[in-house]
């Protein structure tokens, strides 16, 4: 039997306990920050573009997002890169091995990462699969600032992510089934594209 003189503190604790539980199961709280991956321009500079053949609810049976676009654009010289661009407040369903889901069967490992040119503060991972010529590579987004490991990051904020209204994670991820092997990242079409379609998210009004 608790003594009484536990009761406060104890009642205080269990409290505590709680909101986690009714901030993000029974209210659902969400932050809503008016930016949307839809709004990434179809024609970005010298890509054009047309939509994957993905199913409309794809996205959120395989990464929990609330919005998403695949998309495949080509640019003037007939290279087709496929760009996807995801948001979930489920993060770790975003940031663990993405390349599961969106490169299916490709066999892609991870080869390092790197920064887009002129802008150290974007860190991209690299995938590539040793013997044949896919590769891919994807940015991490979270509130504002681009997320360089992700496992820190969550571990950094788990308290704050626990009592705080939720704040979705985007992924943009880029894949080239036909990528030349002697080319850094840094100098393909696909860092171009992949650096071209974040600008073009961020140049949005957020609320």
């Amino acid at each position: 039997m608790i003594s009484t003189r536990y009761a406060l503190p104890v009642t205080l604790l269990l409290m505590l306990a709680l909101i986690p539980t009714v901030i993000h199961g029974y209210l659902g709280m969400k932050t809503v920050d008016g930016l949307s991956v839809t709004h990434i321009n179809p024609v970005l500079d010298n890509f054009t573009s047309t939509p994957s053949s993905r199913q409309p609810g794809w996205g959120e049976d395989a990464f929990g997002c609330d919005e998403w676009i695949e998309r495949i654009y080509t640019n003037e010289e007939g290279k087709s890169l496929r760009l996807f661009v995801g948001r979930s407040y489920d993060h770790k369903r975003l940031y663990h091995h993405p390349e599961l889901a969106l490169s299916y069967a490709k066999d892609l490992r991870g080869a390092g990462e790197t920064r887009l040119p002129g802008q150290p503060e974007i860190p991209v991972t690299l995938l590539q699969n040793d013997t044949r010529p896919n590769m891919a590579a994807f940015v991490l987004l979270y509130d504002g600032k681009f997320i360089d490991n992700p496992i820190s990051h969550q571990v950094r904020n788990s308290l704050k992510q626990l009592i705080s209204p939720g704040k979705p994670m985007t992924l943009f991820y880029i894949a080239d089934d036909n990528a030349s092997k002697d080319t850094a990242f840094i100098k393909t079409p696909a860092a171009s594209l992949l650096e071209k379609a974040i600008k073009d998210f961020m140049a949005q009004q957020p609320l």
